[in-house]
């Protein structure tokens, strides 16, 4: 009874302690001045970078925070990504990396303010610019818009986010300055009773701080709502600057450059884009100088790991362009979060105008990066062999359908043989490795627009396999609800409509399991394979897989999705955080869907970014 009583006496205790550390927390204000912000009633300068948490290890975070107070910055921003949030309708995870509200109080700890954009679209060259792929299996729905059933999904998120991050604004004691309503909404649409029930939905769901819209230069009007901030993307003019807030905010500021872009991201199959230091700084000195607040957007990119890039296509006769896994975006920061010439360079611009008695911490040591041994993976198991239970439809039926967001989709069909016919796929989306037999006779690209081959079908009947990669979908533009997956339309054989389908779904939302030792090389027009082996490690450190020998696929290291390879390019490393290594074993999996005899993975102590190959 006394252990109980006890007990029961320290969690009490625990408990008024939590209460009064929570009341104890500096509750602040921040508000529009004419010309500044004003935090605490005094002029106030947002000197910001974007980092985005899903593309940052957890537990490098901290590293990146320190990084952007070393570069001089007092604010970060970030995006928050429905799709990473509610996965599945009604399935919240705010769990490891995914927990916005420990990155947010990990921000307060290192002395930096945020500027919050938990707007349902974010683009952010992130897969369906953000919104959860479920939203299109509900008939009607339509983003972006007053729609009911959109409407509604959308406000449960926001409830949910709400009680993740509302607590956490600057008048409640946290770091968050500034919350976003909706992103560059100008650039898609101009209903302002559509901006206004995002700004009451934010406000239900306890967002009670200062709310704005951030529209591109020739966007803002359109994406402005009157009452609320407009701020200013993709220049470094004061004066226009001056201009357009002026003119859509009653003649008065404060100035905010909500996306500075000193850099650009890439799509496979285009040269690595870079930009140097010397173009962006005087931009940079004469906003500063201006007093105006800015945020570069990125401050540091990271990686876009797993399936989550999204893809740009304006219709018509343009491409479709699918990003590339690494988001190094030339920033500041490289992708492994180490400073480069722009970081300097613009740390030196910032430190002008630094408080006095104020000097920039020390720039923090570059990471140590390795090249290990290389590795012989010599556990192996075609894709084929490794297929889970079907769906079976009269026709193919689309990622969506299959409720399967991610990943690929194995179709299959039995064909009558002995001839040679022209396969036609109408509409596919976005990558596919056609068999006949279980062996490879060719590939289709919808950014090459390529939707037809010509297979030569021995006799009997034939087992015809389309293995079809989602390779992200669009995130900008009035395509946004065009973005179904897989086979979409119809396979035609010779004319002739193919017909009873069996599907299997391969999300590679876990790591596949490769157990069996490889007896022989798979031949070179075998089925994709499955590739694993196990490496140990004296001292985790940085680390960059090599691609180049490989063709296209997929790699995880230690249960976690590096993203995606293809050696057309630019891209040709993969990078391995430290932190995702560990002392002593490690394993690594490999999908590679066009060289299945490949079978050596080499690493390097740098990236590769800017290699391309037909």
């Amino acid at each position: 009874m006394r252990k109980h009583l006890l007990y029961a006496l320290l969690l009490g205790s625990l408990s008024l302690l939590a209460e009064s550390a929570k009341a104890q927390a500096p509750m602040h204000t921040f508000t529009l001045g004419t010309e500044s912000f004003l935090l605490d009633g005094q002029p106030f300068q947002m000197i910001s970078g974007e980092l985005h948490y899903p593309r940052i290890p957890r537990e490098a975070w901290r590293a990146r925070l320190k990084m952007a107070k070393a570069m001089g910055l007092n604010t970060i921003g970030t995006y928050v990504f429905w799709n990473v949030h509610e996965p599945q309708p009604g399935r919240y995870d705010f769990a490891g990396n995914h927990d916005v509200a420990a990155f947010v109080k990990m921000a307060q700890e290192e002395g930096l303010w945020v500027v919050l954009r938990p707007s349902p679209y974010v683009c952010a060259e992130w897969e369906f610019g953000g919104y959860p792929y479920w939203l299109q299996n509900v008939p009607g729905l339509q983003v972006r818009s007053q729609e009911p059933q959109y409407v509604a999904a959308y406000r449960r998120y926001l409830q949910a986010v709400g009680k993740q991050l509302a607590p956490l604004q600057v008048n409640h004691g946290g770091p968050v300055l500034l919350v976003q309503v909706e992103n560059e909404y100008g650039s898609y649409g101009n209903d302002k009773e559509y901006l206004a029930l995002n700004k009451k939905l934010f406000e239900e769901a306890g967002f009670d701080g200062l709310l704005y819209t951030c529209d591109p230069v020739k966007d803002v009007a359109n994406g402005h709502l009157p009452g609320l901030l407009p701020a200013v993307n993709g220049t470094d003019k004061p004066s226009q600057i001056r201009q357009l807030v002026r003119s859509n905010h009653s003649g008065k500021g404060p100035y905010y450059v909500a996306e500075w872009y000193p850099a650009w991201f890439d799509w496979w199959g285009t040269p690595h884009h870079t930009v140097p230091a010397e173009k962006y700084t005087p931009g940079l000195d004469l906003v500063l100088q201006a007093g105006m607040s800015i945020n570069m957007y990125m401050f540091h990119g990271g990686t876009t790991r797993g399936f989550m890039n999204g893809a740009n296509y304006k219709g018509g006769t343009s491409n479709y362009e699918p990003q590339i896994s690494s988001y190094d975006y030339d920033a500041p920061l490289d992708e492994a979060g180490n400073a480069t010439p722009k970081f300097l360079a613009f740390r030196q611009v910032i430190a002008k105008y630094r408080p006095a008695g104020q000097p920039l911490p020390p720039v923090p040591a570059v990471r140590p990066a390795v090249a290990l041994p290389a590795l012989q993976l010599t556990r192996a198991a075609s894709l084929l062999s490794q297929l889970p239970a079907p769906v079976a439809s009269p026709t193919p039926l689309t990622f969506e359908a299959l409720k399967q967001a991610y990943g690929f989709v194995l179709y299959r069909a039995t064909v009558p043989g002995g001839n040679s016919q022209i396969l036609k796929i109408t509409d596919l989306r976005d990558y596919a490795v056609v068999m006949v037999n279980g062996q490879r006779v060719g590939t289709l690209d919808r950014r090459l627009r390529q939707d037809s081959l010509q297979l030569a079908l021995p006799a009997g009947s034939v087992q015809l396999d389309i293995l079809v990669e989602n390779m992200g979908r669009i995130n900008f533009g009035k395509y946004l609800l065009e973005n179904t997956k897989g086979i979409t339309q119809s396979v035609r054989l010779g004319g002739q409509e193919v017909k009873n389908w069996r599907m299997y779904g391969l999300p590679f939302d876990q790591v596949p399991a490769v157990a069996k030792p490889a007896t022989q090389a798979p031949a070179s027009t075998a089925a994709p394979v499955l590739r694993s082996a196990t490496f140990s490690l004296a001292q985790p450190a940085d680390t960059y897989l090599d691609m180049r020998s490989w063709g296209k696929g997929v790699v995880w290291v230690n249960g976690h999705n590096l993203g995606r390879y293809w050696a057309i390019g630019p891209q040709q490393t993969l990078y391995v955080p430290a932190e995702w290594l560990k002392k002593g074993k490690n394993e690594v999996t490999v999908l590679e869907l066009l060289k299945p005899a490949q079978a050596t993975l080499t690493t390097l102590d740098h990236p590769i970014l800017n290699e391309l190959r037909p």
